[in-house]
């Protein structure tokens, strides 16, 4: 089953409770915050936290991702070599605005990876496009390095460059939106939208997560636990989409077993799109709780 990530909650890295707290509330990643929510007194406390935490805290299978500070700042690259040494595996890039950029911080990760005697590769790359020269970039953001594993828009930091401000509506993100899920599509990785902060109107919160799925990204930051389940619910799949969706998957495990090479499912001709959505649908009904690995060929 591949990896979901319906839903990223932020956590700043600053707060001992939060972060020790913060894989009982079912979302598929948590991303430890070095950066805009750490006051520049608390950079060094707050990577230490970080650090002890991902050490000695039980997260389970959920993915652990650290967003760092600039590498151009005095604390960015402390933080890879302390994330990396802790065992992260995923490393939020903020405010990507070119290729270049991933270049370094790749080089900066082997580097690490090399000095700690890391298995090389195993730290991958998410990067945070923030303003229109990101967007504008975000295909060569994707393509940058063979670590990436998705990009996710900033829309606070994107809305200021743009000269204006977040909307109910969203009007003024949907270019950045298709931009960064189409770049995703093309480089092979995934897509995340931004975080909704208003929490007193989970209405406009629905709609703006019935939007993004409908657009195609694979999930949204959230900074709320109560955001968590609104998210895995409108990303669910119906028992009518399992249903179809088992049936593709159990069509191509007969042609396979019977050596044959074409596939057809209640007298429709099969391809290979098809069946990567039926097994999407099926890891999405999985993690959603609807049917268990077991029934998926029943």
């Amino acid at each position: 089953m591949e990896r979901l990530r319906r839903t990223m909650m932020f956590i700043p890295g600053n707060n001992p409770h939060m972060l020790q707290d913060a894989q009982i509330y079912g979302s598929d990643a948590i991303m430890m915050d070095l950066e805009d929510s750490v006051s520049l007194s608390e950079k060094d406390a707050a990577r230490l936290l970080v650090y002890n935490a991902l050490k000695t805290v039980d997260y389970g299978d959920t993915e652990m991702v650290v967003r760092i500070n600039a590498l151009s700042s005095a604390y960015g690259r402390k933080d890879v070599k302390a994330v990396i040494s802790a065992g992260c595996k995923v490393i939020r890039m903020p405010k990507t605005e070119n290729a270049a950029e991933i270049i370094e911080l790749d080089q900066e990760i082997e580097k690490v990876e090399k000095e700690l005697g890391c298995e090389p590769g195993q730290t991958k790359i998410l990067a945070a496009i923030e303003s229109a020269e990101g967007v504008l970039n975000a295909y060569a953001i994707a393509k940058a390095s063979p670590r990436m594993t998705g990009i996710a828009l900033g829309a606070e930091d994107y809305c200021t460059n743009l000269k204006t401000t977040r909307s109910k509506e969203g009007t003024e993100l949907l270019f950045a939106r298709q931009t960064i899920v189409v770049a995703a599509r093309a480089a092979g990785i995934d897509a995340l939208d931004t975080v909704y902060s208003d929490l007193t109107d989970l209405d406009t919160f629905r709609k703006e997560v019935q939007l993004i799925k409908q657009l195609g990204f694979d999930g949204k930051s959230v900074i709320h636990p109560m955001q968590i389940p609104i998210v895995n619910r409108i990303f669910a799949p119906t028992m009518e989409e399992i249903n179809k969706a088992r049936d593709i998957l159990k069509g191509i495990k007969q042609a396979e077993d019977a050596g044959s090479g074409v596939l057809a499912v209640n007298g429709k001709m099969v391809d290979r799109p098809v069946v990567l959505r039926a097994q999407r649908c099926i890891d999405l009904a999985i993690a959603s709780g609807l049917i268990s690995k077991d029934e998926v060929y029943e």
